[in-house]
């Protein structure tokens, strides 16, 4: 991704995933220019199609565009950060996201968003007024 998209996407999603809300200053790895709807399904490089992600919920989103929701068991589609509002989808509380809906359950889970280290990393942000 060249330099202009990528620093687009970034100033757009305000510095943070656009699925967990993690800064990117608080990773020493490099946020990723995500494919919402992977090249794989549709070649499509439009800023539509674009999220700024952390390399943890790129990596474990992959290719999906569906998940199965953790309480109906019913397949549910992936949150889209250009179609979809983060806060109707999602609450943090006590640094754990939570899914507010199937599709934010279900990005919950696959993204993995509370692992261990994560969750750490929150509270740490949120305790210090960054998160």
């Amino acid at each position: 991704m060249d330099a202009v998209t990528r620093n687009l996407v970034r100033q757009r999603a305000g510095g943070r995933c656009e699925y967990c809300h993690l800064p990117d200053f608080a990773v020493d790895l490099t946020f990723h220019v995500e494919h919402i709807v992977a090249s794989v399904h549709r070649v499509d490089d439009s800023l539509a199609n674009l999220a700024w992600s952390c390399p943890r919920c790129n990596l474990r989103k992959g290719i999906c565009l569906s998940t199965i929701d953790s309480q109906t068991e019913q397949q549910v589609n992936l949150f889209h950060p250009r179609t979809m509002t983060w806060h109707e989808h999602f609450a943090v509380q006590d640094g754990f996201i939570v899914g507010l809906t199937p599709c934010g359950r279900g990005t919950v889970r696959l993204l993995d968003m509370n692992c261990e280290h994560r969750l750490l990393l929150r509270r740490e942000l949120i305790d210090q007024g960054e998160y």
